[in-house]
């Protein structure tokens, strides 16, 4: 069974950075996309970001030019750079497949932006 365990999140200022990281029970290798996902309170559940096994990204567009997805095979390990934080950036940020596997949602990681 693939567990994923988001983590990294916390509070910080608009404006600042954080790195999220999802660490993979299973190796990654043969999951072609993998995505970061949000759900803010309210509001369904997002993709943000994805990168396929080629390195081929995909970004929302309002986090276009501030967070970075990138994914490290070897670790089984996908990472998101957030930087330029914004108050609207708050949520809970999980990690999955693209497409997602339910079975797969862990238990996410909380990012709170405010000053």
């Amino acid at each position: 069974q693939v567990q994923l365990v988001e983590s990294g999140g916390g509070l910080v200022q608009p404006g600042g950075s954080l790195r999220l990281s999802c660490a993979a029970s299973v190796s990654i290798f043969s999951i072609n996309a993998m995505g970061w996902y949000r759900q803010a309170p309210g509001k369904q559940c997002e993709l943000v970001a994805a990168i396929t096994n080629g390195g081929r990204t995909y970004y929302a567009d309002y986090v276009k030019g501030r967070f970075t997805i990138r994914r490290d095979n070897a670790k089984n390990t996908v990472y998101l750079q957030m930087n330029s934080l914004k108050p609207e950036d708050t949520a809970v940020y999980y990690c999955n497949t693209r497409p997602v596997r339910n079975a797969y949602w862990g238990h996410g990681t909380r990012v709170t932006v405010s000053s």
